[in-house]
């Protein structure tokens, strides 16, 4: 039983007259509820109306909510299996790595490569359909075991993306092996003969490009509901050469146009994808529509921007058939850890091109990765084919990946857009445990996009929410398809991005993410008693830093009643902001004349935007540093936040008036009605520019940091910002801020801290030394 009482003012609704919530009034309201599974009803009485309500609750933090009753089971052999060979029997005879990589074939594996190299029996592979990692490298090497030479002492198994070597998986002990996926060992006893390395290991030689499994699927299928895909009808083709042709329905959306709040297109989509040499791949998609209702949209673009994205309906309105992609994608590994991609051709619907990107993705335990992609691009015409129309820009775009706590992940890209607008652009997405993500976007850049809904006063700024949903979480076998969606309140042309012909962050995370989470093998061995592992069945997300900030709060407090010379540091620097008041009206005086000055102009913006920069510096030293640098990066945030509540505690009790606001006194208080918050004493860029190098100035013994800060600081002078003792004051106090937390917060190893996961324990580490 749920009871309410309801205080809306439904008349003052946008197009309550429309919608006849004008008829609603405010009041009581009980109800009636009953929850089952994933459905809820509710039966409910307003003060106006009855109404019935149902929802369906999607549980996105389950791993699994659609059982897998379709999944193929894991290779066991079959009646006419083959007596393994020798080591000499499988060198003369090739049909012997042929057999091997035809059972994998079938499972789904792609770009099979197979070769022994002394006593080691080497696969590189990737697996088209399976999600996890771990669990397509458990079915690859079960499944060699069957076909291995008795002489192999080792498997390996390079797993790859577009044949680009994500990670190495060295197994020592065959015998060990065997017994863990027949349930006969622990995994805590598997672990000690498995390696695991990113990229390739070095001493793993590239396997030639030689095609061992014989084509399979080489006819066309036709599937109803059930295909991998998710699809409501395919028609496919596939082989092990990761070459592909697909057809099916799509439909398209289009949102908040003056003619109507939503249209849709209907479409018949086919696409081809074809290897053409190692790394190498020809990538296309030709549709045709079936059904829409963006013809109905009127109304031209009122962008002042080039039409980068504004004039899509243009596009969409074209019925004939559209060749929407045709490209040639180049994938390389460079080392390890980096990865590069050249591609060229159609791009998408609106832009063909010319690019590439780099990608470095750290070793495991590292929670950040950088790309660079750079585009030169040319817009294409609406009938889809090979016309174009006059606009060509070059697009670079730096981003930078980082994954936060709560399976939170912030990417911040900056450069130049679509639009040649420059600028910067956040997203922020959560991944549940399903594999969901959900999340949102904001863009920044210089456009000025001042044409309705922006406006001259607050110009637009693209933003948006987007879901990425797997349908391995919909389907009932598993698949690694997943649906982008994304939903912008306007389609304008201001932070525009190309579409990218293949991302290579998107492309390597998930696996990326599979082979650092844990032991790296998750499902490995597809056993019963595996399912309740976290490696396989991860526990609820969550994030508890209270204990680490107590210590840093702790720490601090005793610091500060241990500091013995407090009182005079404090008079030491009342003497000194009295002694630069005494130059307030001289210094100001001269930067009054030299406004024009372009030099002064410059000293004047470094002084405002020097502080900005040292803050994002000292975040950059704390997201991605080591140990120490990330500690040293901390403390000059939490200086930086301390020093500007100091700065405004004194704009507060103060309330000076800024230079050039009239009156002889440079002493005097704002005038009625002004913001304390806003007034001159101190000087908040000062301050943090000061809190920001001093822990990085005295951790490293870097004494010219002060000199930066110094010159920084003066620029709010120079700019007539601020009078010469509040850029004083304001330096004194974020100095001080910076070394008493420096001292108190400068032992890293005090609040390190780690997560333990075995088969037996999960928990987390804290080291406190002790005193």
């Amino acid at each position: 039983m749920v009871a309410e009482y309801d205080a809306n003012n439904y008349r003052q609704d946008p197009f309550s007259s429309q919608t006849s919530a004008a008829q609603r009034n405010k009041g009581p309201a009980i109800g009636l509820e009953y929850q089952w599974g994933w459905l809820g009803l509710q039966v409910a009485r307003q003060k106006t109306h009855t109404s019935v309500n149902a929802r369906l609750d999607i549980p996105l933090n389950l791993k699994e909510f659609v059982p897998k009753i379709q999944e193929p089971a894991y290779f066991t052999g079959a009646p006419d299996l083959p007596s393994r060979p020798t080591l000499a029997q499988w060198q003369n005879d090739s049909d012997r790595a042929q057999q091997l990589a035809t059972a994998l074939g079938k499972q789904d594996f792609k770009n099979i490569r197979i070769a022994m190299q002394r006593d080691s029996l080497v696969m590189e592979l990737g697996n088209g359909r399976i999600s996890n990692v771990g669990r397509a490298v458990g079915r690859a090497v079960r499944t060699a075991l069957y076909f291995a030479p008795l002489e192999t002492r080792e498997i390996k198994v390079v797993y790859t993306e577009q044949e680009q070597p994500v990670a190495t998986y060295s197994f020592y002990d065959l015998a060990t092996l065997n017994d863990y996926l027949l349930g006969k060992v622990d995994r805590s006893r598997l672990l000690q003969t498995v390696n695991i390395k990113p990229g390739r290991d070095e001493e793993v030689q590239p396997l030639d490009s030689r095609t061992l499994a014989q084509t399979l699927r080489e006819g066309i299928d036709v599937n109803l509901l059930t295909n991998p895909e998710g699809d409501l009808i395919q028609v496919t083709s596939d082989d092990t050469e990761d070459n592909r042709f697909h057809l099916a329905p799509k439909m398209g959306v289009y949102f908040n146009d003056p003619s109507g709040a939503l249209h849709y297109d209907i479409m018949a989509e086919a696409t081809y994808k074809r290897r053409m040499g190692k790394g190498l791949y020809l990538d296309s998609a030709l549709s045709a529509n079936l059904y829409n209702t963006i013809t109905e949209v009127k109304q031209p673009s009122n962008s002042l921007l080039p039409h980068v994205r504004s004039d899509i309906a243009d596009y969409k309105r074209v019925k004939s058939p559209k060749l929407n992609r045709l490209l040639l994608n180049q994938y390389m590994n460079m080392s390890p850890s980096t990865y590069a991609r050249v591609s060229v051709g159609l791009y998408e619907e609106m832009f063909r091109g010319a690019g590439g990107q780099i990608l470095y993705y750290p070793n495991a335990n590292k929670n950040w990765a950088v790309d660079l992609a750079v585009d030169a691009l040319q817009q294409r015409d609406v009938q889809g084919w090979f016309g174009k129309r006059d606009y060509q820009t070059v697009t670079a775009l730096a981003s930078l990946h980082y994954q936060l706590p709560m399976g939170i992940t912030a990417t911040m890209r900056g450069g130049r857009f679509l639009a040649k607008d420059d600028g910067i652009r956040l997203e922020i997405k959560r991944r549940f445990r399903s594999g969901i993500e959900a999340g949102f976007w904001y863009t920044k850049t210089n456009g000025n996009d001042i044409t309705s809904p922006g406006t001259p006063a607050k110009p637009y700024n693209d933003k948006g929410l987007f879901f990425s949903i797997p349908l391995n979480s919909l389907l009932t076998l598993d698949n690694r398809t997943v649906g982008n969606f994304s939903l912008a309140p306007w389609t304008r042309d201001v932070g525009q991005m190309v579409m990218s012909p293949g991302d290579l962050y998107e492309m390597l995370s998930d696996p990326k993410r599979d082979i650092d989470s844990y032991d790296g093998l998750g499902n490995f061995a597809e056993r019963p008693d595996e399912q309740n592992l976290p490696q396989v069945t991860p526990p609820q997300p969550s994030y508890h830093p209270w204990p680490m900030i107590r210590l840093r709060l702790e720490d601090s407090g005793n610091r500060w009643l241990e500091l013995d010379d407090k009182g005079a540091a404090l008079a030491a620097a009342a003497v000194a902001t009295f002694a630069a008041a005494g130059l307030d009206r001289p210094v100001d005086r001269f930067f009054s004349k030299r406004q024009d000055n372009r030099l002064i102009r410059n000293w004047g913006k470094l002084g405002k935007d020097l502080p900005i920069a040292a803050v994002a510096l000292s975040g950059t030293a704390f997201a991605l540093g080591d140990n120490r640098l990330s500690n040293t990066g901390l403390i000059a945030l939490e200086s930086s936040v301390a020093a500007v509540a100091g700065s405004s505690v004194l704009k507060l009790a103060v309330n000076r008036a800024r230079p050039g606001s009239g009156g002889d006194s440079t002493w005097r208080t704002q005038e009625p009605g002004e913001s304390r918050l806003q007034s001159s004493f101190t000087s908040n860029h000062s301050a943090v520019l000061f809190a920001s190098v001093t822990p990085f100035a005295k951790e490293y013994d870097q004494p010219w940091l002060y000199g930066v800060a110094a010159l920084g600081a003066a620029g709010r002078a120079a700019s007539r910002d601020h009078w010469l003792s509040d850029v004083t004051a304001g330096g004194l106090l974020g100095y001080a801020m910076g070394n008493w937390l420096w001292q108190a917060q400068r032992n890293d190893s005090r609040y390190r801290s780690s997560l333990i996961a075995t088969p037996k324990q999960l928990g987390m580490q804290i080291e406190v030394p002790l005193r």
